[in-house]
């Protein structure tokens, strides 16, 4: 070869060079940029999973505060109404307080059905359930024809065998919430 074909190579190689530079350049530069949008998503939808997690912790944990408050109520006023039906004192104000933490009941329970995790919505189901026997059971007996088990004495060991089912049922909503039910072994005081 020449040195006239030589240079006439390298010639083209640079012009070649010096044109392909802007393009390779931008291709790198364009891929720089997609990985930096790639990433950016990814930042962003990890974000997002992260702020859903803390929205639906904080809906389940106003949901069990108002169920387990709307549950204790049911069942205190369930055992209040026990005892003015054993003692002969039921009026109009103890049937309607009666009435109004039913329905509050009723309430908290729809929204939990809507909310809960499936440990604690199986919970939740049951003492619904054994409610709405002792509802029933004190309202027959209220009447004068209670069931075969629906004494006094029977409803009342019932709704104290509830508050037993209630705290399983607390302990499955403190789980659900991430809640440790470990106690502290040392005081505030006690250096580590």
């Amino acid at each position: 070869m020449s040195s006239a074909m030589i240079a006439l190579v390298v010639a083209v190689c640079g012009v070649m060079g010096t044109l392909l530079a802007p393009v390779l350049s931008q291709r790198s530069q364009a891929r720089s940029l997609e990985a930096d949008f790639e990433r950016q998503q990814q930042a962003d939808r990890t974000q997002w999973r992260r702020e859903q997690e803390r929205v639906g912790l904080e809906q389940r944990r106003t949901c069990y505060v108002d169920t387990n408050a709307a549950f204790r109520r049911y069942r205190v006023q369930l055992m209040n109404f026990l005892y003015f039906v054993h003692r002969g004192q039921v009026d109009e104000a103890a049937s309607q307080e009666l009435e109004a933490a039913r329905q509050a009941h009723h309430a908290a329970f729809a929204e939990a059905q809507m909310i809960a995790s499936a440990s604690v919505l199986s919970y939740l189901d049951e003492l619904a359930i054994a409610l709405g026997q002792s509802y029933r059971r004190t309202k027959n007996l209220e009447e004068g024809h209670p069931e075969p088990d629906g004494s006094f004495e029977e409803i009342e060991a019932y709704l104290s065998w509830l508050w037993e089912r209630w705290n399983a049922m607390r302990g499955a909503m403190r789980a659900d919430l991430g809640i440790s039910d470990t106690l502290r072994t040392s005081s505030p005081g006690d250096s580590p």
